[in-house]
């Protein structure tokens, strides 16, 4: 009997394991590891993060740069780096939260997730992970207001 999984993506396709996608992730993780290694403690990562974003498809480009901008002015703590090949924004060296891109992973919504270091806790339970089509000012305020709660 074989123990290995077979899962169904969103649109349909049958696989074993890890999807193309998801393997691609973790080598660009290897990367990110390598290359980090390479430049020693460079603090400066944002010039990467921002290659990164200008480079997505425009859906994911425009929501990606708006949460920059917001994540930037309401936990300026954070420094961005590049996690699985995305966006992502760290304290002392650990990820607090990330983006997803729709396209990466062919999915039908970007994702702004939180790491367990994120300061979020309510109760027995909390979101860690929020689906996004589009921004609106309102969004915005919501999210700033999550990434402060993040890094109090």
């Amino acid at each position: 009997m074989s123990t290995t999984a077979k899962t169904t993506t969103a649109n349909g396709e049958k696989h074993d394991g890890f999807t193309q996608q998801e393997r691609d992730a973790m080598k660009e993780r290897a990367k990110e590891l390598k290359t980090s290694a390479r430049r020693g403690a460079r603090t400066d990562l944002e010039s990467d993060v921002l290659a990164k974003i200008a480079d997505m498809a425009e859906s994911d480009r425009v929501i990606a740069e708006r949460l920059h901008a917001v994540i930037k002015a309401n936990a300026p703590i954070l420094t961005p780096k590049l996690w699985y090949g995305m966006p992502a924004y760290a304290r002392n060296g650990k990820v607090v939260c990330f983006f997803q891109s729709a396209a990466k992973f062919k999915t039908r919504y970007a994702t702004l997730g939180f790491s367990d270091g994120a300061n979020l806790d309510e109760g027995a339970i909390w979101p860690t992970s929020f689906a996004l089509t589009e921004l609106n000012p309102a969004d915005e305020a919501r999210i700033g207001a999550l990434v402060k709660q993040a890094v109090s």
